[in-house]
C-alpha cells in the first residue's frame, strides 16, 4: 500500500475513531439524508449549548469523505465510502460479539447457523424491496434477534421479529408481501384430535391443513385489498378460497365425448392406460365412472352427467335387463362412495336431441337417438328400480337425480309410469330433483342438483352452451348486511349492493385469469383434446353472483313476515335490480356473469353469524334459531295437506325470472304420509305454474343398529330403543 492511501486509510480509521461521529454515521444508513438540525435533535444536542461541538464532528466527516452534502436539499447523506465503512463495522462488530452457538432451524428442514445476509435476501426476491432497504431492516433485525441472547431460533421467528420492524417502520406493503403461511401449533393439535373424535383419515388431516394455508395465500396474495377485507368482514362470502384459483366449481359433462373417443390417459400421463371407446353397456358406465373419478380431482364441488340415460340408450340395445340392472346398481353405489355427482334423467327423448347420430359399439346400429327411445325409458325405469331398493333402508344421497320435466311426460303412458317410479322414491326418502322444461325458454336448460343452471343462451347452441362447461365460480352477497351498512335507506342499499355485486365479479375475474393461466397444468384431464377439440370449454363457463339473505333483507325493511305483499314486492325489485347490473358487468366484459340464489349453508350461517356479532341478535333478521342463525340461499315451504303454499312458492317463481345462474325450492313433507300419485299432482301443479327447480324434503331418521329408517328426526330408535346409532338424514345436509 501507498503512503497516501496508508494516510488516508488512518484519517478514516480517526473519524470513526469517536462514537458520536459513528453515531452520526448510523443515523444517517438507518434514517436517510437528514438536515444539519434534524441529525441535532435525532442525537438529543442542544442547538445552544453543543452546536459547535456537533459542527466540529460533522466537518470532520465531510473532510474524510464519508458524509456528503446535498445543495438542494440542504441534507446530508452518507457517500459511497461511507456506507462500505458501516459495513465493515458491523462485520467486525458481529465478529467480536456474536454469540458462536446460534441456531437456526430453517424452513428447507435444516439446521444452520444464523446468517443475517439471508435476511436481505428474502427482503429483495420475495418482498421485491430495494436493496438498501433490505440491508436497513436486516441489520435492525438481527441486532433484536443477537439481544435475544437465544441459542436456538427458528425461520418463522425471525420472520415475526422482520415483519414486526416493517410494521415499526411503516413499511406494509413490503410486510403483506413476506407474511409466512402455516398452520400454528394450537390450530394443528386441534386437526389432528378433531380426525381421530370423528374417525376420520390421516389424509383429511393434510387435507384440512392445506386448506388453510392456500386459503391465507388466496386472501393475502391473490385478491385486492377489498375485496379479501369484504370477505373478511362478512359483506361477501367467497367460495371454497382454498381451491379458488385452482378449480371451476362444476361441470356439466358430455359423456359423447368419452364413448366416441374412449378415455386416454396416456396423453395426460404416459405411464397410464389408454382405453378404447366402449363396447357394451357396462364398459360405458365404467367409463362414465372413471371419468367422474379423475374429474373430481380438478372439480370442487359437484358434477352432472346430464341426459345420461338419453346417451346411454344405444348401448343398452338388446341387453338383459336384469344386467343392466346389476351394471347400473354397481355404478351408482361405487360413485356413492367416490364422487359427487347428479345424473339428469329424461322420461322422453327431447326433440332437440332426437335427430342427432348417436355413439354406438363397434358392430351395432349408430342410427338417431330417436331410435332408442324404448331403451332410454328402459334405463330411466331401472335406474329408478335401483335407488328405490337401495333407499328402501335409508337416503342415498349421492348420486342425485335430476328428473326433466316435458310435456310428453305427462301425456305418455310410459313416462306417466317413470313419473309415479321417481314420486314414490320422493315421497318416502326424497333426493329426487325435478327440473322444469315445459317452457320454451327451459327446453334445452340444464341443471345440478345444487340448482346451478346453464342455458343455451351464449351462442344459442345447446351443446356448446351448456356441456363440456360449468359454473367457474361463486360469491355470495351479504343483502341483509346491505341493509343495515345503508340505514335502511333504500337508494343507498341499492347503492351498496351493486358495488358489492361489482367486487363480487372482480373477484370471479381474477379467478377466471388464474385458470386460464394454468389450466393445462392444474386441469390435465379436463383439457384433454382429442383431435385438436379441447373437452372443457373454460371461457363458456357462468361466474355466479350468488344472493343470501334477501328474505331477511325485505323482513329488515319492512318488519314483517315474507307473506306480506309489500315484502315480495321488495324482494323481487331487489334482485331485478341487482339482476340488471350484473348483466351489464357480464357484458361489458364479455362473460358469462349471473345472478342466483343457490344453496350454500356455509355462507349463509357464516354470514348470519357475522352480522349478529356486529350488529346484535335483537336487531339482526335471521332465519333458524340463535343457537343456529342463517340466511335463506334455499325457498324453503311446508306442503300441508297436499295443498302448496301460496306465499313461498310466487315468490321464487318471481324471482326465477331474473335469477338466471339458477335457484331451489325445497317442498318438506313433514312427517306425515303422502302417496306417489298424490305427490305427482302437486309437481303437475308446480310446473304448469312455472316453478323452474325444485325437490321434496324428507327428514328421516335411521338406526345403523336395526338398520330401520322412520320419518321425521327422533332421539331414540322406536324398534330397538337405541340412541348412539341414530343418523339423520335431511335435504339441507344433502341439497
Amino acid at each position: 500500500m501507498s503512503i497516501p492511501q496508508r494516510v488516508r486509510g488512518v484519517k478514516i480509521l480517526k473519524a470513526i475513531s469517536s462514537p458520536l461521529r459513528l453515531q452520526i454515521l448510523n443515523l444517517l444508513f438507518d434514517k436517510g439524508p437528514l438536515s444539519y438540525t434534524e441529525l441535532m435533535s435525532q442525537l438529543k444536542m442542544n442547538p445552544g449549548r453543543d452546536a459547535g461541538r456537533f459542527a466540529y464532528h460533522l466537518k470532520f466527516l465531510l473532510r474524510a469523505d464519508l458524509v456528503e452534502a446535498v445543495v438542494e436539499t440542504r441534507k446530508y447523506c452518507l457517500s459511497d465510502l461511507g456506507k462500505m465503512v458501516i459495513d465493515v463495522a458491523d462485520r467486525i462488530d458481529k465478529k467480536a460479539f456474536k454469540p458462536k452457538s446460534i441456531l437456526v432451524r430453517a424452513s428447507r428442514s435444516a439446521i444452520e447457523e444464523f446468517d443475517a445476509n439471508r435476511i436481505a435476501s428474502s427482503l429483495i426476491k420475495e418482498a421485491n424491496m430495494p436493496a438498501d432497504l433490505a440491508q436497513k431492516v436486516t441489520k435492525e433485525a438481527e441486532k433484536q434477534l443477537l439481544k435475544s441472547k437465544t441459542k436456538y431460533l427458528t425461520a418463522p421467528l425471525v420472520r415475526e421479529v422482520v415483519n414486526a420492524i416493517l410494521i415499526d417502520k411503516g413499511l406494509e406493503e413490503y410486510r403483506h408481501k413476506l407474511t409466512r403461511l402455516g398452520v400454528p401449533v394450537h390450530d394443528m393439535v386441534s386437526l389432528i384430535e378433531s380426525a381421530g373424535a370423528t374417525s376420520g383419515k390421516p389424509g383429511s388431516v393434510q387435507l384440512a391443513a392445506g386448506e388453510t394455508v392456500l386459503r391465507e395465500y388466496v386472501l393475502l396474495n391473490t385478491l385486492p385489498r377489498d375485496i379479501a377485507d369484504a370477505h373478511l368482514s362478512g359483506s361477501l362470502h367467497i367460495h371454497n378460497l382454498s381451491t379458488w384459483i385452482l378449480q371451476p366449481t362444476e361441470i356439466m359433462h358430455d359423456l359423447r365425448f368419452f364413448l366416441h373417443n374412449g378415455l386416454n390417459m396416456e396423453k395426460i400421463n404416459p405411464t397410464q392406460p389408454a382405453f378404447q371407446p366402449p363396447q357394451n353397456l357396462e364398459s360405458a358406465l365404467t367409463l362414465a365412472l372413471n371419468v367422474l373419478l379423475h374429474s373430481a380431482k380438478e372439480v370442487d364441488s359437484t358434477q352432472t352427467l346430464d341426459y345420461f340415460n338419453v346417451f346411454l340408450a344405444p348401448y343398452a340395445q338388446g341387453e338383459d335387463p336384469t344386467r343392466i340392472k346389476e351394471s347400473l346398481r354397481m355404478f351408482t353405489t361405487s360413485l356413492n362412495q367416490h364422487a359427487d355427482a347428479t345424473l339428469g334423467i329424461e322420461l322422453v327423448v327431447p326433440d332437440f336431441i332426437a335427430d342427432k347420430t348417436c355413439s354406438a359399439p363397434i358392430g351395432k346400429m349408430a342410427g338417431k337417438y330417436k331410435d332408442f327411445t324404448e331403451q332410454t325409458q328402459l334405463l330411466a325405469s331401472l335406474l329408478l328400480d335401483v335407488f328405490a331398493e337401495e333407499t328402501a333402508r335409508k337416503p342415498l344421497l349421492n348420486p342425485k337425480l335430476v328428473l326433466k320435466l316435458r310435456a310428453e311426460g305427462f301425456t305418455d303412458e310410459r313416462a306417466k309410469a317413470l313419473l309415479l317410479k321417481a314420486h314414490r322414491i320422493a315421497s318416502e326418502r326424497g333426493g329426487v330433483y325435478f327440473s322444469n322444461a315445459l317452457q320454451k325458454s327451459r327446453e334445452q336448460a340444464v341443471f345440478s342438483c345444487s340448482g346451478f343452471k346453464l342455458n343455451a343462451d351464449l351462442d344459442g347452441d345447446w351443446e356448446t352452451d351448456t356441456l363440456r362447461t360449468g359454473c367457474l365460480g361463486v360469491v355470495t352477497v351479504n343483502v341483509p348486511r346491505a341493509a343495515y351498512d345503508s340505514g335502511l335507506d333504500g337508494p343507498r342499499f341499492h347503492e351498496i349492493l351493486k358495488e358489492r355485486a361489482e367486487m363480487a365479479g372482480r373477484a370471479l375475474e381474477i379467478k377466471y385469469r388464474a385458470l386460464k393461466q394454468h389450466a393445462k397444468g392444474l386441469l390435465p384431464f379436463l383439457m384433454q383434446s382429442s383431435n385438436g377439440d379441447q373437452y372443457f370449454r373454460l371461457e363458456n363457463c357462468v361466474r355466479i353472483v350468488n344472493l343470501a339473505g334477501l328474505k331477511e333483507a325485505a323482513e329488515a325493511f319492512s318488519g314483517k313476515g315474507i307473506g306480506d305483499e309489500k315484502i315480495v314486492g321488495f324482494a323481487e325489485e331487489t334482485a331485478e335490480s341487482i339482476a340488471i347490473f350484473v348483466q351489464k358487468i357480464g357484458r361489458r366484459r364479455g362473460k358469462r356473469l349471473q345472478l342466483a340464489v343457490l344453496p350454500e349453508f356455509e355462507a349463509s350461517e357464516r354470514l348470519a353469524q357475522l352480522d349478529i356479532e356486529r350488529h346484535g341478535v335483537a336487531k339482526v333478521r335471521f332465519s333458524g334459531t340463535r343457537e343456529k342463525p342463517f340466511y335463506s340461499t334455499v325457498n324453503v315451504a311446508r306442503l300441508e295437506n297436499g295443498k302448496i303454499p301460496r306465499e313461498p312458492v310466487m315468490t321464487e317463481r318471481k324471482l326465477a325470472k331474473v335469477l338466471l345462474g339458477g335457484s331451489l325450492t325445497m317442498l318438506q313433507l313433514g312427517e306425515a304420509e303422502i302417496g306417489p300419485d298424490e305427490l305427482l299432482s302437486v309437481t303437475k301443479e308446480l310446473a304448469e305454474n312455472g316453478e323452474p327447480f325444485f325437490t321434496y324434503d324428507r327428514k328421516v331418521t335411521y338406526c345403523a343398529n336395526c338398520k330401520k329408517s322412520w320419518f321425521g328426526i327422533l332421539h331414540k330408535c322406536p324398534s330397538c330403543g337405541a340412541v348412539s346409532t341414530l343418523a339423520f338424514f335431511d335435504g339441507f345436509a344433502g341439497a
